[in-house]
């Protein structure tokens, strides 16, 4: 791995030469691979390789085929850096009652889902990418994750100051130059150049100044990147600190985890992940609670109430059979869309909707066809699904692959027509309507599996 002469002069001047060079040698060894498992859809693989930080981390001894496990497409786990899941520990010390969270750079979803699986019960999260294809590729995750109280919206850091949005807390996950990427993504050593550093910590201020309005006083902000210079990480909680108004929060860490303190010489605690340290790939981390800087006057959504000459749209009864916990949940048509929405945050959602542009929120039950109601992807996916309001359908491994690369499926005689929901060892993977002679695949097109090949060897979990 040849690395830029200028990253190797600042990296030595932060770590030393002895240390600089076990960080180099650990950049020629292979990446480590790491999963979280989604513990509200629990499926017979047992992992002993703990990741120690994080409660549903896992290494795994060699990279399975995610593309072609059909429990990676169903939501049973996401594949995500081991170092970045120590986010775990600012919530599991700092959040202890509801709350509502924003996760700003959220694309592709890994610190999102990890989030949502953490936050205490009655909390809601808004999903944020300010990229619009990125923002798609977040909620597909999002909704195979399967905990309804989420929107993924795609919208500037700076909307959300001025539509007057408060939040409890907010990660800043935020754009960095990737210096702890160089052994997973050789790209990023391409990019790489002083003046990427340069304009990246301006980039970050910029983000944090937009955001902190948002930010509640007493809020705790958790910042993160995925590099090792004091510019962007350090510094920038400097001057979060100075200029915006902040306490810095500590975490207690084990001294066998590895993780490594504060590098500028400070005594201000921060959290970085180095990869001859710790297993896994460079990563910083800190954790602020806001004491002082603007707040954004509470935003209020409009009177959403519909005239009484208004005829609202009807929305077939069976439509709340569908749901585990129908009281829960506020159902709505639009067009031919019926959603549903805790009712706790139909406020924040109607919000949401009416001045952000909001890709997904909540469970998107099905689309009105004539009269009939045809189940959507997100019902399946989601922990509300009433499992027992459909027909299910055992798929072995070759005809789940052949339904996730959304090809015809042929069921067994015995299956009832209809729509069936289609579930491989036992987890959700989505709806057919059986016709008799063929089924009518349902899954997503633009999730479909586009490989038309099996591996020689496939490896699951």
């Amino acid at each position: 791995m040849d690395l830029p002469f200028p990253f190797i002069n600042q990296t030595k001047a932060l770590l030393g030469d002895d240390e600089y060079e076990r960080l180099s040698a650990s950049l020629q060894e292979e990446t480590p691979v790491s999963i979280r498992v989604n513990e509200t859809k629990p499926f017979p693989v047992q992992q002993e390789n703990h990741v120690p930080w994080c409660s549903a981390g896992y290494y795994l001894e060699q990279r399975p085929t995610f593309t072609f496990d059909p429990l990676f497409h169903a939501g049973c786990y996401y594949v995500q850096e081991a170092s970045s899941m120590f986010v775990e520990q600012v919530l599991r010390n700092y959040i202890t009652e509801p709350v509502v969270a924003l996760d700003l750079c959220a694309a592709p979803g890994g610190k999102s889902t990890h989030l949502r699986s953490l936050l205490p019960e009655e909390s809601f999260l808004v999903a944020n990418e300010v990229i619009r294809n990125r923002s798609q590729i977040l909620a597909e995750n999002i909704i195979k994750w399967g905990h309804p109280d989420v929107a993924v919206t795609n919208n500037d850091p700076a909307d959300f100051s001025e539509k007057g949005l408060l939040f409890d807390l907010i990660l800043t996950d935020v754009p960095c130059s990737g210096e702890g990427m160089f052994r997973k993504d050789s790209g990023a050593i391409n990019e790489w150049s002083p003046e990427n550093v340069n304009i990246c910590y301006q980039r970050q201020r910029r983000i944090i100044a937009d955001i902190w309005p948002s930010l509640k006083t007493g809020g705790v902000l958790i910042y993160s990147t995925c590099t090792y210079n004091l510019s962007e990480d350090e510094e920038n909680i400097e001057w979060i600190k100075s200029e915006l108004g902040a306490e810095s929060l500590s975490i207690e860490v084990p001294s066998e985890w590895g993780v490594t303190g504060n590098l500028a010489g400070g005594q201000t605690p921060v959290y970085r992940f180095l990869p001859h340290k710790t297993k896994g790939e460079g990563f910083f981390l800190a954790a602020l609670r806001k004491t002082g800087g603007e707040e954004v006057i509470p935003g209020r959504s409009k009177n959403n109430k519909k005239s009484k000459k208004e005829k609202l749209p009807e929305i077939p009864p069976q439509a709340k059979e569908w749901l585990l916990h129908p009281e829960w949940f506020e159902l709505e048509r639009k067009g031919d869309v019926v959603t549903a929405c805790n009712i706790t945050f139909s406020g924040l959602v109607a919000q949401l909707k009416q001045q952000m542009r909001v890709v997904h929120t909540g469970i998107t039950l099905g689309e009105m066809k004539g009269k009939d109601l045809i189940p959507d992807h997100s019902l399946a996916m989601s922990n509300e699904l009433n499992m027992d309001a459909f027909p299910t359908y055992e798929l072995t491994y070759e005809h789940a692959i052949a339904y996730l690369r959304k090809e015809a499926i042929v069921l067994d005689a015995s299956a009832p027509k209809g729509y069936l929901l289609l579930t491989y060892k036992s987890i959700p993977l989505g709806f057919v309507k059986n016709i008799g002679n063929r089924a009518n695949n349902l899954y997503p097109q633009e999730w479909r599996i586009r490989s038309g090949y099996l591996p020689e060897e496939v490896r699951c979990l």
